[in-house]
């Protein structure tokens, strides 16, 4: 499997220094990614104890006092980078934890590339650079030790801060901090073996917890600042619809009003100049009302009498059916790959299994609503807010205003949920045109009923899988896919099983929607693994061989030496499914026990989990969920399992329970009393187990949701006997129901 190479390379001009700090303090900036830029210049001199931290991005700064603060530049989404980031870079700086610092950096794309929560690739591309910088930055304290004392580095040893020459003297690394300032940055430095790590490893607290807990502020919603208004926004009630007039008497007499105005010529501008933009925001004016209060400014925008018309089509989901079936039924689709014949190979084959499986639109259901901060003066356009692409929101912001990207400064703040939903920064960019229009600081806040009717959602996808079987071995294997709107975030051709089936094929087709769509949480793959990993159980039923070992034959076919297509390890794959086999007992439960396996691929990162359910007063209940995860090196092992059981309690739900319709192009459900989450009582205990090869780390913040699914819906076959083919699964509870003789058993 293929790399980035490019966020692997230490370049010295990355190092920011500064030699000459009134504190005493060493200054060590570094571009925590691809650390290639030209363009970094070192610092004027700055007192250390007024250092601002929001003048620089990804440093280390190291006081005389010997305590070190980290700034981490990616935006926090709940998947911990802010911790794990910092760890690495400690690790190899080798400090103790108990004295480090750690602080958001604020976007910049001078020093810094890839500041982007999603496809959880944070650490992954980060990895050699984040360590090469700890590393560095700790062989020039030990230099200007040894300098002092008048021996060769070679002779020192450090740990925890604190350097220790042959003699037993010791120097912190504050004694030495300025003397290491005057040193040229090394290269090619050593970096630890894991066997020497002291940080990475053990359990460490999220570094926002205590804040968190005690409600201190973090999140975009809680950012305020002098003379700032809130802003709620009258969008079209449907997909489809824009506006003709309004009347805004009546919300202009309320209190704590401000003002009321529209939006959406600067807006439409810029979708006409960025195609990207055209999928999430709407081409209708918007109405907008300026108060004291999000209460009032929600308040008035109720008194506000709006006359919208209809421009496009008002879709519903029972027309969103028909079409993906007619797609599915069709000849007009874009082949992804194609190994093989498979025409011939469905023609000469002994056994045939083709089944189609369905999903819903889905929102995303952040917690915290969608919100930001926008001030838009000559000097510059400030932005404050949760959001996972600083660097592509700010561009779109420096177009829609007509300003250089130097005058955007945007600084993030924790994000309450994301799960793709903050990659699309609309919301951010309306709120920019507000404070334009408004000539005052806007903090624009969505209410929930707003988050859910005009999101941006999971597309509705049909999936068609057929196989074919000839002398008792699996021959061809063709996967179609019908999605709503964009494929960009469908299928995925070169995954298991590519490579393992000589006849293979993948295609997929499009009906293009004005409801918008885009990704969620583990897009690609979030339906799609669901679909295979049933399938593939009921081909080995068919079959009559066993399960597991169908999938260990078919990966025992991949050869990625002989096709760099492939994007998965067949070895690492066997060894997740080995290791779910024995910590899952499975086979080997009480007979009231069923089990569902599935093993899955995605973001780099190789899963296996194994559902537990038990019958309870005639319905089967799901218990338990074991989850082996190869992710390579955990940095943090309870930010990991943490985001493990997340992730598999987020498939659990969403195949359960989650479904959003459309019906004349508006959301049938627009808050939590008619949307289902999974709640506490309908639970799986899950245990986790790493596999602990000592390779890179991957993704994790991802790859555990997609088979969670697939597990469940395999369970339930073996408790009910009936095979799910949709989501979610409550929508048909006639095949959830457990058949008389196991009731009596």
């Amino acid at each position: 499997m293929s790399t980035n190479n490019t966020f692997n390379t230490l370049n010295r001009r990355a190092f920011l220094r500064n030699s000459s700090l009134a504190g005493g303090g060493l200054l060590i900036g570094f571009n925590l990614f691809q650390a290639c830029k030209p363009k970094v210049i070192a610092e004027p001199a700055i007192d250390l104890a007024s250092l601002d931290y929001n003048d620089f991005n990804a440093f280390i700064k190291i006081a005389d006092n010997g305590a070190v603060t980290i700034f981490s530049p990616n935006p926090e989404v709940g998947q911990g980078v802010k911790t794990s980031m910092p760890m690495i870079i400690a690790e190899e700086l080798d400090v103790a934890w108990d004295n480090v610092y750690v602080e958001q950096g604020i976007l910049d794309t001078n020093n810094y590339t890839r500041q982007v929560a999603g496809g959880s690739q944070s650490i992954r591309f980060g990895w050699d650079a984040l360590r090469q910088t700890g590393a560095a930055a700790k062989q020039m304290l030990v230099s200007a030790a040894a300098a002092r004392w008048g021996v060769d580095p070679s002779e020192c040893t450090v740990s925890e801060g604190i350097i220790t020459n042959a003699a037993g003297e010791t120097l912190g690394y504050g004694d030495v901090v300025k003397d290491a300032a005057q040193l040229e940055v090394p290269e090619n430095v050593p970096l630890k073996k894991t066997s020497e790590y002291k940080i990475m490893g053990k359990d460490t607290p999220n570094v926002d917890i205590d804040k968190i807990i005690t409600g201190k502020s973090l999140y975009g919603m809680d950012y305020k600042t002098e003379g700032m208004v809130y802003a709620s926004v009258m969008r079209p009630p449907a997909f489809g619809q824009k506006l003709v007039s309004y009347d805004d008497s009546a919300a202009r007499a309320m209190p704590g009003v401000v003002d009321i105005f529209t939006i959406g010529e600067k807006l439409r501008g810029l979708t006409e100049s960025v195609p990207r933009i055209t999928s999430i925001i709407s081409d209708s004016d918007k109405i907008v009302v300026l108060a004291n209060s999000t209460w009032e400014a929600m308040k008035a925008k109720k008194a506000i009498k709006a006359e919208w018309e209809e421009v496009t089509k008002a879709e519903s989901t029972e027309e969103h059916d028909k079409i993906l079936t007619s797609l599915l039924d069709g000849n007009k689709f874009e082949t992804l790959r194609s190994d093989g014949n498979v025409k011939k190979a469905f023609a000469d084959a002994d056994q045939v299994l083709e089944r189609t499986f369905e999903s819903p639109f889905l929102p995303h259901s952040c917690m915290e609503p969608m919100n930001f901060f926008a001030n838009v003066t000559e000097e510059k356009v400030h932005l404050v807010g949760p959001i996972q692409t600083p660097e592509g929101t700010a561009g779109f912001v420096a177009q829609l205003l007509g300003r250089e990207a130097d005058d955007i400064h945007l600084e993030m703040t924790r994000i309450g949920g994301g799960f793709g939903r903050r990659l699309y920064g609309n919301f951010a960019i309306e709120a920019a045109e507000i404070a334009d229009k408004a000539k005052k600081p806007v903090k624009l806040v969505f209410s929930r009923e707003e988050d859910m009717e005009d999101g941006i959602y999971r597309m509705s996808i049909k999936y068609r899988i057929k196989a074919g079987v000839k002398d008792g071995k699996v021959t061809a294997y063709h996967l179609k896919e019908a999605a709503v709107n964009s494929n960009m975030y469908g299928l995925v051709p070169n995954f298991f099983p590519a490579g393992a089936i000589e006849n293979y094929q993948v295609d997929t087709a499009k009906y293009d929607s004005n409801i918008t769509t885009g990704a969620w949480r583990a897009p690609y793959t979030n339906f799609l693994a669901y679909a295979e990993q049933s399938f593939f159980d009921e081909l080995a039923e068919l079959m009559e061989v066993d399960k597991i070992q169908l999938r260990l034959d078919l990966l025992d076919n991949v050869k990625p030496e002989e096709d760099e297509r492939i994007q998965y390890s067949p070895d690492r794959m066997k060894e997740v499914i080995k290791v779910a086999v024995e910590k899952s007992g499975w086979g080997k439960k009480p007979e009231h026990v069923h089990q569902g396996f599935v093993n899955y691929y995605c973001h780099n990162t190789h899963v296996a989990e194994v559902a537990d359910v038990e019958i309870e007063n005639g319905e089967p209940v799901l218990k338990k969920i074991t989850c082996v995860v190869d992710c390579g090196i955990v940095v943090n092992p309870l930010g990991a399992k943490n985001l493990v059981e997340g992730g598999v309690l987020d498939g659990v739900g969403h195949s359960m329970f989650g479904e959003l319709a459309f019906k004349d192009g508006k959301p049938t459900a627009n808050n939590f009393d008619k949307y289902r989450l999974l709640r506490i009582k309908d639970a799986p205990v899950v245990e986790t187990h790493f596999i602990d090869n000592g390779l890179s780390p991957t993704g994790l913040g991802e790859p555990t949701l997609p088979p969670a699914g697939g597990a469940v819906a395999n369970a339930f076959k073996s408790a009910t006997g009936n095979r799910l083919y949709k989501q979610p699964f409550t929508k048909t509870p006639e095949l959830l129901k457990v058949p008389e003789k196991e009731i009596i058993g």
